[in-house]
């Protein structure tokens, strides 16, 4: 007999085989949990704005009005009379 054919070396190469497809299914497990894991939305602790639980969209920016900008603004919100 060959040296590839030998009965020992088969099991333990189809041993072998089989314990590299359990860790590589055991890796593909994990990378899926940890997948779930970073996609779920932890919403426990936040107030409920509207329907959802969370900001969807742009948010507002705060922007400081200079000394011109206020005069304007003033002047632009008075009524003549």
């Amino acid at each position: 007999m060959s040296k590839k054919n030998n009965l020992s070396r088969r099991k333990r190469q189809y041993e072998f085989d089989l314990q590299r497809e359990k860790k590589e299914k055991e890796k593909q497990t994990q990378k899926l949990q940890a997948k779930k894991n970073k996609m779920k939305v932890d919403a426990s602790n936040k107030k409920k704005k509207g329907a959802s639980g969370f900001q969807v969209g742009k948010r507002k920016v705060k922007t400081k009005l200079t000394a011109l900008a206020k005069a304007k603004a003033a002047q632009a919100m008075e009524i003549e009379d």
